[in-house]
């Protein structure tokens, strides 16, 4: 049967010709054929010119995905493959003895959208998050493995664009067996990861950077970890020499798991306090016992998954970030940062400058943080920039 193919509106090309990957439905004039979800369909400007191969979405506005510009390129297993082991090998570097996870396929930026795969020692993780990566699923399970010898892989496919792409959540064991516990080691220090129930794939890869540098400030300082999930950043305050560090989240398996870190790695549990709590409500009882630290970290959870929900969540983050800097002792730092995709670098800047100013904080930010290497920004692909961070120091 012939290809599907999709037209485009007049000048509605433009951002494909950028190589930008996502075709939205209101770009589109018609469609020729009847593609199922995830066909692979050939995507015309209005004059009849190829622009890309791209997978079907019909429930997402973002009706299209490129696989691939090149009108040569046929989209079957063997594409995908060579494209998971080429994000594979950029990797390489990334793992050795003292670093054994982290992500190996990041979606859009490694020229596969909607798929995503994170290492921990022998156990990946994959996510499926497009209904192109869903068609494709077990030809991307097979080259996975392939490219990188493990032989189990757990699927955590219920994230919320799952929804959004019509695709149902789908968790479970897809090849293998899970060890018990699953671990990694990230510069020396081992945890453990719940990859069936916690959050993401189990860890905030992403972080890798931002935990060693906290692990670099943390020395002779009271520390306040806020939003600490399974304790990424105590864990690395602690071994770089923190004072004390008081950890706050919501989740007590996830406080649980983040107490198993400290004797894992033999560090001083005398030293930390965790806080079954939540954080907003905690900072204020922090604040009206006027408790101080030399070093706080702030790192929730995405308030604004999309720019529609931007309104809201500065208030959220200007709320913590306010409390935050009511909290820090002059001359202390604060390492606050956003993973919202619906908030903007420039916005969150904005946001954080409001805080200090309200809490009558003289603060300067002294340095910027972003995602680990292992999640690439494609520069045709701006939108992958999501997680973007500061290092405000409040001014004695």
């Amino acid at each position: 049967m012939p290809q599907p193919r999709v037209t485009l509106k007049a000048g509605r090309e433009k951002s494909l010709r950028l190589r930008h990957p996502w075709i939205f439905s209101g770009a589109i004039d018609r469609v020729d054929g009847t593609p199922d979800a995830g066909a692979t369909v050939a995507v015309h400007s209005a004059d009849g010119e190829f622009l890309a191969s791209a997978a079907w979405s019909p429930a997402s506005q973002i009706r299209a995905r490129v696989w691939s510009f090149d009108p040569r390129d046929t989209i079957d297993a063997s594409f995908l493959a060579e494209g998971i082991r080429r994000a594979v090998r950029r990797r390489d570097a990334m793992l050795d003895k003292a670093h054994t996870g982290c992500r190996l396929v990041h979606g859009e930026s490694d020229g596969l959208p909607g798929v995503i795969a994170d290492r921990y020692e022998d156990v990946l993780v994959g996510q499926f998050l497009s209904a192109g990566a869903e068609t494709w699923r077990d030809a991307l399970v097979a080259a996975l493995r392939e490219a990188t010898g493990c032989a189990t892989v757990f699927e955590r496919s219920d994230a919320d664009v799952c929804a959004l792409e019509g695709l149902p959540p789908r968790v479970g064991l897809l090849a293998g067996a899970l060890p018990d516990p699953t671990t990694l080691v990230e510069d020396g220090l081992a945890y453990r990861v719940d990859v069936a129930r916690g959050q993401k794939t189990g860890f905030y890869l992403d972080q890798r950077d931002n935990r060693r540098r906290v692990h670099e400030l943390a020395q002779d300082r009271d520390v306040l970890n806020c939003f600490c999930y399974t304790g990424g950043f105590s864990i690395a305050a602690l071994a770089g020499g923190a004072r004390t560090v008081l950890s706050i989240d919501s989740s007590a398996e996830a406080l649980a798991l983040a107490a198993a870190h400290v004797v894992d790695n033999r560090l001083d549990a005398a030293r930390v306090e965790w806080c079954d709590a939540d954080v907003f409500s905690e900072l204020r009882k922090l604040r009206d016992g006027a408790r101080e630290f030399d070093l706080i970290v702030l790192d929730p959870p995405k308030f604004a998954p999309t720019a529609h929900h931007a309104e809201k969540a500065t208030r959220a983050y200007k709320d913590i970030n306010l409390l935050a800097l009511k909290l820090l002792r002059p001359g202390g730092l604060l390492a606050t940062y956003s993973c919202s995709g619906g908030v903007s670098a420039e916005l969150f800047q904005k946001v954080v400058a409001g805080a200090a100013l309200d809490a009558r904080a003289d603060a300067a930010i002294v340095e910027r943080f972003g995602a680990s290497a292992d999640h690439p920004v494609a520069l045709n692909f701006p939108e992958g920039d999501y997680l973007k961070g500061l290092l405000v120091h409040k001014r004695a």
